[in-house]
């Protein structure tokens, strides 16, 4: 299987899911601005809608999606536990917060990402956020993952994208446990193979 990324986007989920569950992934960096692939691919050729990730599997198959890939990846070694078991209220559980995180914060941080956004909008954009990350730090209260005890792809999910809070300097003073959060994840050694093999690690929570 080969990934196709970008450093710190939303692909190094996948990424941490894939070193999490052990699968061995060929790695190939992607510039987003000039749609070219390390190798000098043509990334639209691989995938049309021109951003990452990718995953080419199979008999040239390739997915995309950060969310359909990360369940992919953790379907591929169960006992790893990253996603609870098909049709368990455990596994819609994980499904419910991949929803969350991909509507409410990966999709929330869009005006961000455009220097041209005016204050006045980027503002509200980071009042909305606030307000995300409010009910994230709740739901923290429960246990030190988002669906309990154990750490599961919604996880690497949202370790991914809160990171994005340093890009766009976004205080996360007011969220405790979201810090320790990111702490926590940061630490776990898997999470670091991913955060080295992308030249992340200088910035990791």
């Amino acid at each position: 299987m080969k990934l196709y990324y970008a450093p710190g986007a939303c692909s190094l989920a996948p990424h941490i899911v894939a070193c999490e569950a052990g699968l061995n992934l060929d790695l190939e960096k992607v510039d987003l601005g000039a749609h070219k692939t390390e190798s000098g691919r043509d990334y639209m050729t691989i995938n049309p809608k021109g951003y990452v990730p990718a995953l080419e599997f199979g008999a040239g198959e390739v997915l995309t999606e950060a969310s359909a890939v990360m369940q992919y990846l953790a379907d591929q070694a169960p006992g790893a536990g990253l996603v609870p078991a098909q049709g368990t209220p455990e596994r819609y559980r994980v499904l419910e917060w991949i929803g969350f995180i991909s509507t409410e914060l990966h999709k929330g941080f869009g005006p961000l990402w455009n220097p041209s956004t005016p204050d006045a909008v980027r503002q509200a954009t980071i009042d909305r956020l606030r307000q995300r990350f409010a009910f994230v730090e709740e739901s923290l209260a429960k246990g030190p993952y988002l669906a309990g005890e154990r750490f599961t792809v919604a996880d690497a999910y949202a370790f991914t994208i809160l990171n994005w809070t340093k890009i766009h300097k976004v205080s996360l003073a007011d969220y405790p446990r979201i810090r320790a959060f990111m702490d926590r994840v940061a630490a776990r050694p898997k999470v670091q193979d991913a955060l080295r093999q992308e030249g992340l690690l200088g910035n990791a929570a």
